[in-house]
């Protein structure tokens, strides 16, 4: 049914989009709800941050599963799998503290909420950062799949 997904390793490349999406929507909807004192805006916000918080378990818990298998070389993964690991990692912990956070102060926190979308602006940055390591990994070492022959040694 999928062609291509057949050259994958595993299924984590094939759901990492939807956090990306989902948390990046929901921090430019909480912008905007802020900026434009908007309930609506902050309402949508609110669902992207579920959702996002839905979809990074989801992103997690595959690559958590996938990375002993994924085939690259020993550099490449002290290089790029550990610090992709580890800011992804970050990120699920925002997330986490951040939906809960949002859960309690519906649909967008009254009470400190300039350091509340400071958070989500971080947690943004942090994903940015985690999911360029795992980008190299996919585009510069083939992480993502079978096309070339593995492993490639890691280089600047």
């Amino acid at each position: 049914m999928l062609p291509g997904a057949q050259h994958l390793q595993n299924l984590h490349p094939l759901v990492i989009h939807f956090p990306i999406a989902f948390l990046m929507g929901a921090a430019l909807l909480y912008v905007a709800a802020w900026l434009l004192k908007s309930e609506r805006f902050a309402h949508s916000a609110f669902v992207m941050l579920v959702l996002g918080a839905l979809s990074v378990a989801v992103a997690v818990a595959t690559g958590l599963y996938a990375e002993q298998g994924v085939m690259v070389h020993l550099s490449v993964r002290t290089q790029l799998l550990a610090p992709h690991k580890r800011l992804m990692l970050v990120t699920a912990g925002l997330c986490a503290v951040l939906t809960s956070w949002a859960m309690l102060a519906r649909p967008f926190p009254k009470k400190g909420r300039l350091v509340f979308l400071f958070l989500v602006l971080a947690m943004i940055g942090v994903m940015t950062m985690g999911a360029d390591f795992g980008g190299r990994m996919v585009y510069d070492y083939n992480a993502g799949g079978t096309a070339c022959r593995q492993p490639i040694q890691f280089t600047q």
